[in-house]
C-alpha cells in the first residue's frame, strides 16, 4: 500500500549585500493577514509559539553530532498544524527566517527585498498531492505581472527583463502549485522571479534541481523547500532593466523532508548563476546548511533543532 508522504522546500532569493532592510505592513486584501493570529492557536487549545518571529535561533552548524549519537526524533518537532489551520501556519510549520516585507500568497510565502527588486526568500510546503498533475491547470495560461502588493518604486517590470539576456527565473517553482489555476498564476508574480542564465541553467540544471525537489514528494509525507538568490560579496553587483533589478551569483534551496515515521531529513544546495553541464550531478552542489545561513545572513527552519535531523545531505550526521 502506497503511504503517502510530505515533503517541505523552502526556497529564498536575496542578495549577500543584506539590502532591503526596510519593513511593510502587510497588505490587508491579501487573504491571510490574520495568519499571525492564527499561527498561536492552530493546534486545538494548546497556546504554541507564533511560527515567525526567529528571536532565538536553535539552527546554526559548527560542530558534528556523530553518526553513532542516537537522536529523539518524536521530541521537539513542531507538530502539524491542525485541519483546517491558515495555509501559512502548513507552510511556515518550522519558522520564519525573517519578517521583512513578508506577501502571504494562496499557496506560498515570499519575503521581499525592496532594494534589489526581488525576493529575500520564498517558502513551500509540497505534498504528493499538490504536484500531482492536474489537467485543470494548464501553465501556458500563465502570464509573468508585475506584483501590484508592491509599491510601483520597489517592484520590477516585464520591460527590465527585455534583452538583458536573463531569464525571468522561478523561486517558487509553478510545477510545484498545481492544485489550482490561481496557484500557478501567483508563481508568474514579477516578485517572485530573479534574474536566471537562461540556457544551462534556468532551463537546465535549475529545473533539475526543481524536478528532484518535487520527486522528493513520492517518498516523504511533508516537503518543506526555502529558496533564495544571493548576490556578490561586495557592493558592486550587476542591474537590468530600468529599475535595477540585482542579477544574483548564485541561488540557495534549504530542503526539510519528513516521512511517515515522523523522521526528518535535510538538503542543501548552493548553485551558481551560469550554465552548468546536465551531466553535472545535483549532489555536487549540496553544501552545510550553515554555508547559506551565513551567507544569507538568515536562520532557515528556525523552530527546528538541526540535531533532530536523521541525515544532512544524506549523511548521517548532524550539523549543530
Amino acid at each position: 500500500m502506497f503511504r503517502k508522504k510530505f515533503i517541505t522546500i523552502a526556497s529564498v532569493a536575496s542578495g549577500s549585500f543584506l539590502a532591503g532592510l526596510a519593513t511593510d505592513k502587510l497588505q490587508s486584501s491579501l487573504k491571510n493577514t490574520h495568519f499571525l493570529e492564527e499561527a498561536i492557536t492552530n493546534h486545538d487549545d494548546v497556546l504554541l509559539p507564533k511560527p515567525c518571529l526567529p528571536i532565538f535561533g536553535t539552527v546554526s552548524a559548527a560542530s558534528i553530532v556523530p553518526a553513532n549519537t542516537k537522536l529523539d526524533q518524536s521530541k521537539s518537532i513542531p507538530p502539524e498544524p491542525t485541519p483546517g489551520a491558515s495555509r501559512v501556519s502548513q507552510i511556515m510549520r518550522f519558522g520564519f527566517p525573517g519578517l521583512d516585507n513578508v506577501r502571504s500568497l494562496d499557496d506560498y510565502i515570499l519575503s521581499y527585498d525592496r532594494r534589489n527588486r526581488t525576493a529575500h526568500w520564498v517558502f513551500e510546503h509540497l505534498t504528493a498531492e499538490t504536484v500531482a498533475y492536474n489537467e485543470k491547470v494548464d501553465r501556458s495560461k500563465c502570464e509573468f505581472v508585475e506584483d501590484e502588493s508592491i509599491h510601483p518604486y520597489f517592484r520590477s517590470s516585464n520591460s527590465d527583463y527585455k534583452a538583458s539576456g536573463f531569464d525571468r527565473g522561478h523561486l517558487a517553482a509553478a510545477g510545484n502549485h498545481r492544485k489550482d489555476q490561481l496557484h500557478c498564476q501567483q508563481t508568474f508574480l514579477l516578485s517572485n522571479m530573479s534574474p536566471q542564465v537562461g540556457k544551462g541553467f534556468n532551463r537546465d540544471s535549475w529545473n533539475r534541481l526543481e524536478r528532484h525537489v518535487r520527486n522528493l514528494t513520492k517518498s516523504n509525507k511533508n516537503v518543506y523547500v526555502c529558496t533564495e538568490a544571493d548576490g556578490k560579496m561586495y557592493v558592486k553587483y550587476q542591474v537590468i532593466g530600468k529599475n535595477h533589478v540585482a542579477v544574483p551569483t548564485h541561488f540557495f534551496k534549504v530542503i526539510v523532508m519528513e516521512n511517515h515515521k515522523q523522521e526528518l531529513s535535510l538538503e542543501s544546495y548552493v548553485m551558481p548563476n551560469q550554465p552548468i553541464d546536465d551531466k553535472t550531478p545535483l549532489t555536487l552542489f549540496q553544501v552545510p546548511p550553515e554555508t547559506v545561513e551565513r551567507a544569507a545572513g538568515l536562520l532557515f527552519f528556525d523552530k527546528l533543532s538541526l540535531d533532530k535531523l536523521k541525515t544532512i545531505n544524506g549523511k548521517n550526521e548532524v550539523w549543530l
